[in-house]
């Protein structure tokens, strides 16, 4: 194996074997699993960087470079879009390390021969590369064993994704294309360890969708400063594919002339809905609720609801329950999915809907709302205006949160097994 801190500084000889100038960097082109270098970066005694093929190089090793012929083009170097400059643009840079779910830093480059072409392979994130660097890879290693301490950490180039944004720019391979494998919330908690302008990398590399679903899983403060930092059209496309409730929360902390512009930018029925919840107070029921609910006719029979849903595909979180208005939007009973699955196909949700459900007003106080929910084991509380009107709802994790802080879902079980009969 061959390693970037044993090559960089070394001497670049002639095939004569007269040196001419120091390895700079290599250069590897991008597209393949383990990338093909392409040549190298020679600094020359004038102080110029030139380029030399990897077609001229006989050979390198931690010795140095040798070349071919003792024809050298001095042009000066040029580095082409699918290429990057290996100490440049990796070296110290940070990566995501997809198996431990975390940032990390490149110590080192690791180098190996694959198919006949020197290739990177994977890159050095433990305390080896620092001390290879160092000049004290052999005693610092046996010292580092003597204590206990792990000395090897690769990862290997397939699975290094880059964040900083001086790297990631460069597209390599399908730009985060490891993060699409990770739940959202260990791309938020990787997201979170990201200086400011590299957090907007990774939320513009990902789809609305997928974008949305980790933006939910940021702190609030979070939240802000990766919006304000994405253009305006995508910042509105994300808050689309969110919760009505959560854009609603992440918009009330913005300026007002951000609201407008990100309000004017996303679909009417989107925008305003986020208007409605915008309108009630932060500590209020009308605050906490969401409007993304699935309501249902006392007149449908088990099976048209049973097909609507499937062709609905709702997400498990606005199925908690169903509810049951009347022609008017007035609440007159809720629906669990169990009780939908063990009717009979032609019967009709009158006939085992749980009439008389417990409800709130928009104006109730957050903490009344949370007590309720508590009190009565509810995985969703019906929020109603003063005719009985369903207006939304407010979800079990959404008075949590307000309870526990931000982040209480990453502390514990999402299972509320002994609710979903009430």
């Amino acid at each position: 194996m061959l390693f970037l801190s044993q090559i960089l500084g070394k001497p670049v000889q002639d095939r004569h074997g007269e040196p001419f100038g120091k390895v700079r960097d290599l250069i590897v082109a991008l597209g393949e699993k383990y990338p093909p270098v392409t040549g190298l970066v020679v600094g020359v005694a004038s102080g110029r960087d030139i380029f030399l093929p990897w077609s001229d190089v006989e050979a390198v090793d931690g010795s140095g470079a040798r070349l071919r012929s003792s024809s050298i083009n001095i042009a000066a170097f040029r580095q082409r879009p699918n290429e990057i400059r290996v100490w440049l643009d990796l070296q110290d840079k940070q990566i995501v390390d997809v198996e431990g779910r975390k940032i990390v830093r490149v110590n080192d480059i690791q180098l190996a021969p694959v198919r006949g072409r020197l290739r990177l392979v994977a890159v050095d994130v433990g305390l080896a590369g620092i001390l290879r660097r160092l000049g004290l890879s052999g005693p610092g290693e046996r010292l580092a064993r003597a204590l206990g301490i792990e000395v090897a950490n690769y990862i290997e180039w397939e699975d290094v994704d880059p964040v900083e944004s001086s790297v990631s720019s460069l597209k390599l391979r399908v730009p985060h294309q490891a993060l699409s494998t990770l739940h959202p919330a260990d791309v938020a908690h990787i997201v979170e360890q990201l200086a400011p302008r590299d957090r907007t990398g990774i939320l513009a590399a990902l789809d609305d969708e997928r974008a949305a679903d980790v933006m939910e899983e940021l702190d609030a403060e979070d939240q802000v400063d990766v919006l304000e930092a994405l253009p305006p059209e995508r910042a509105a496309d994300i808050l689309e594919e969110m919760g009505p409730d959560e854009a609603a929360d992440l918009m009330a902390d913005l300026s007002e002339e951000r609201q407008n512009e990100l309000l004017s930018l996303m679909q009417p029925e989107e925008a305003e809905e986020v208007r409605e919840l915008l309108a009630y107070g932060e500590e209020t029921a009308g605050g906490l609720m969401t409007t993304d609910f699935i309501t249902v006719s006392p007149d449908e029979t088990a099976q048209d609801v049973i097909d609507r849903l499937r062709e609905l595909a709702p997400p498990s979180d606005r199925t908690y329950y169903l509810y049951v208005t009347d022609a008017g939007g007035v609440l007159e009973g809720t629906v669990t999915l169990r009780g939908l699955i063990v009717a009979r196909p032609e019967t009709a949700v009158r006939e085992f809907m749980r009439g008389d459900p417990i409800s709130v007003g928009a104006d109730v106080d957050a903490e009344q709302v949370g007590a309720a929910i508590a009190r009565y084991n509810l995985l969703a509380l019906p929020v109603v205006d003063d005719a009985g009107v369903l207006l939304g709802i407010v979800t079990v994790d959404d008075a949590f949160e307000r309870a526990l802080g931000e982040g209480w879902r990453r502390r514990l079980p999402e299972i509320f097994e002994r609710a979903e009969e009430r």
